[in-house]
C-alpha cells in the first residue's frame, strides 16, 4: 500500500517536474518573435554577439532572448558568426532563431541591376543591396585586369549587366557578384540574339552600345526599332552618328536640355559628332527592351532625325538634309518660343 503510494507521489512529482521543464523550455526557447509580416535582419562582417542582439531586438522586435542568449554562452556563437541575410516570420522561435543564424543558414535575397547611365551610380545602387560595399564594387570596376578576366575593359563594363531583378546571397563577395553576372550575360546572349546581332554586322557588345544610345534618344518604346535602323543606316554609311546623348555623356552633363555647338566640340571618344562609328562603350547600361530594339530594328532609309516640335519625345525622320534642315528648323523655333537655352 505505502509502495503503491510513493509510486504515485513519484509520479506526480515527476508530472509536475516535467510540466515545469516543459514550461521553461517554452518560456525560454518556443517564443515566437512578434513580427507582423516577414522581416529581414542583416549580419555584417564586423558583427558581434552583442550587436546580433540588438539587431534582433530592433529589426525582428525580439524582446524574449534569455534563451538565445544562454544558446550563444553554451555553444559560443560569439565565435561563430555568420554573415548573411535572414528571413524570419512570426512562426520563428528562439530556437529556430538561434539554429538559423548559428549554422549560417541565410536567405536568398532579390538584387535588381537598374539601368542607370554611369558604373559609379551602379556601385552605389549595388552598395545598398549587398553586403559588399561601393568602394569594393567601383575599385573592381576599375581594375583593367579583372575587367579583362571577364572579357570586357572599363569602357565595354555596362555591357556586361542585363538590366533585371536576381536572387543572390546577400554576403557573397564581389568578385562572385561580378562572376553571377557574366553567367547571366552568357544565358541572356544565346545563340538566337547573337545571330541577330551578326546580321546586324554588330558583336553583342556593340549591339549594348547602340542600345544605350537609343534608349538615351527616345523614351517612346515603339520609336526605338525605327532609331536603332536610323543608326545602323548611318554605320553602314560610314556617317558619324551624331547623336547628342554621346555629347552629353562625353560632358557628363547629363540635364542639358539643349546642344550647343560648343558643346559639340567636346574632346572626347564618346562624341559621335568628332569620331565616326560607335562610340568606346555604352553610355548607359542598356534595358532589355533598347537591346531587343536593336536585334529587332525596322527596316527604312532614313539617316537623319529631330525631335518633333511638340516635344511628345518622338522624332521626325528625314531621307534626305534637306528635309532634316526643315525639321529642324522647326524644332529651333519651338525651343525659342519656349525659353529654353
Amino acid at each position: 500500500m505505502h509502495s503503491k503510494k510513493r509510486i504515485i507521489l513519484w509520479s506526480v512529482i515527476a508530472t509536475v517536474l516535467l510540466a515545469g521543464i516543459i514550461s521553461i523550455f517554452c518560456l525560454l526557447f518556443n517564443r515566437p518573435l512578434q513580427l507582423t509580416q516577414p522581416t529581414f535582419i542583416y549580419i555584417d562582417g564586423d558583427d558581434t554577439a552583442d550587436s546580433v542582439y540588438v539587431k534582433i531586438q530592433h529589426d525582428l522586435h525580439g524582446k524574449h532572448l534569455a534563451g538565445f542568449r544562454m544558446l550563444s554562452r553554451f555553444k559560443s556563437y560569439d565565435k561563430h558568426i555568420h554573415t548573411g541575410a535572414y528571413r524570419f516570420d512570426a512562426q520563428t522561435n528562439t530556437l529556430t532563431l538561434f539554429r538559423r543564424l548559428s549554422s549560417g543558414h541565410q536567405t536568398p535575397v532579390k538584387v535588381t541591376i537598374p539601368s542607370v547611365r554611369t558604373l559609379d551610380r551602379l556601385a552605389h545602387s549595388l552598395d545598398r543591396q549587398l553586403m559588399a560595399d561601393s568602394t569594393e564594387i567601383f575599385t573592381l570596376m576599375c581594375d583593367s585586369s579583372f575587367c579583362d578576366s571577364l572579357g570586357f575593359t572599363y569602357e565595354t563594363l555596362p555591357a556586361l549587366f542585363i538590366p533585371n531583378t536576381y536572387e543572390v546571397y546577400w554576403n557573397m563577395q564581389a568578385k562572385d557578384f561580378f562572376q553571377r553576372m557574366k553567367k547571366e550575360y552568357n544565358r541572356f546572349w544565346n545563340e538566337e540574339r547573337k545571330a541577330k546581332a551578326k546580321a546586324a554586322g554588330l558583336t553583342p557588345v556593340e549591339v549594348s552600345t547602340l542600345a544605350s544610345i537609343v534608349e538615351e534618344e527616345t523614351a517612346n518604346r515603339g520609336e526605338m526599332p525605327m532609331v536603332a535602323e536610323l543608326y545602323l543606316n548611318r554605320l553602314q554609311a560610314d556617317m558619324p552618328l551624331q547623336a547628342d546623348p554621346t555629347v552629353k555623356f562625353s560632358l557628363q552633363e547629363f540635364g542639358l536640355r539643349r546642344i550647343l555647338h560648343k558643346h559639340l566640340e567636346a574632346d572626347s571618344p564618346y562624341n559621335t559628332y568628332k569620331h565616326t562609328g560607335l562610340p568606346p562603350g555604352p553610355i548607359r547600361i542598356a534595358s532589355i527592351q533598347g537591346i531587343e530594339s536593336v536585334l529587332n530594328h525596322a527596316q527604312h532609309d532614313y539617316l537623319y532625325m529631330c525631335a518633333k516640335e511638340d516635344f511628345s519625345g518622338t522624332h521626325n525622320f528625314a531621307v534626305t538634309f534637306a528635309e532634316h534642315q526643315a525639321n529642324a528648323r522647326r524644332y529651333q523655333q519651338a525651343l525659342n518660343k519656349r525659353n529654353i537655352r
